[in-house]
């Protein structure tokens, strides 16, 4: 699909938790685990840089609302890899969306037999060893991983290494990490035929779309933000490098 389809919801202002809550119908213990992400946000911030210091009273709405609506996208999902994560936006973020038990991802996860092992798993790959200290305090003070499993690796997205260790999953995700074609060069490595890319991008999404093009072929998808009127979610299913062109034959 090519055409530009309307999110579920439009651009709305997300103020603090109570809009977020009524945004994304999410329990008390989603807020109070998204709180305590946003204390931690702030006290490293000081030492880190985690986001760009004018986001960072605005985190409900520019953070945690514009990676929450990636979860609509991709509801049952059971294995999502998040490329440079750095704060933890938008992968940790599902993360704990995805583990509030009232979420579509909790209910499929834990339902029947061996549901532990059924979990959804998140993978956050994030080069920056103090931003990855960062995610593990964030996990580990929310209690993230009694509902979800959730790995975070310091490594880079382009080693071998990465590539092989790393399950192919049902969705790789990222935001502000690469122009398109670069990105999609990155993740192409991780995809298998069941995967979906969702890349938060923004007013620049038609001529990176167009750059990526000439190395990619795939099936599209634009969403709508519900957080910005320029941004798009940008989803690509059947992603293959496009064939190269035929050589000709020298002519006598």
């Amino acid at each position: 699909m090519n055409a530009d389809s309307p999110s579920a919801r439009a651009p709305v202002r997300i103020a603090g938790p109570e809009d977020f809550a009524a945004a994304f119908d999410v329990s008390r213990e989603t807020i109070a685990r998204l709180g305590i992400y946003e204390r931690l946000l702030r006290q490293w911030q000081k030492a880190v840089n985690l986001v760009a210091p004018g986001t960072l009273d605005d985190a409900w709405h520019r953070h945690f609302a514009d990676s929450a609506q990636l979860l609509a996208l991709a509801p049952s999902a059971r294995t999502w890899v998040d490329l440079g994560s750095g704060a933890g936006f938008p992968g940790l973020v599902v993360a704990i969306l995805a583990a509030d038990p009232a979420s579509p991802t909790a209910r499929s996860a834990h339902a029947g037999e061996g549901a532990r092992r059924a979990r959804p798993r998140f993978t956050l790959i994030e080069s920056h060893a103090r931003k990855c200290a960062f995610l593990h305090e964030v996990v580990r003070q929310t209690g993230l991983s009694a509902g979800v499993a959730v790995e975070i690796l310091s490594i880079r997205i382009e080693e071998a290494a990465t590539h092989a260790n790393v399950e192919r999953p049902d969705v790789v995700s990222a935001r502000a990490l690469a122009p398109l074609d670069k990105l999609i060069a990155l993740a192409a490595p991780l995809f298998a035929p069941h995967t979906v890319g969702l890349f938060l991008k923004g007013r620049e999404v038609a001529a990176e779309l167009e750059a990526a093009r000439r190395a990619w072929s795939f099936e599209l998808e634009l969403v709508q933000s519900c957080t910005d009127r320029e941004g798009r979610i940008v989803v690509i299913r059947d992603l293959a490098p496009q064939p190269a062109p035929k050589s000709e034959g020298l002519k006598p």
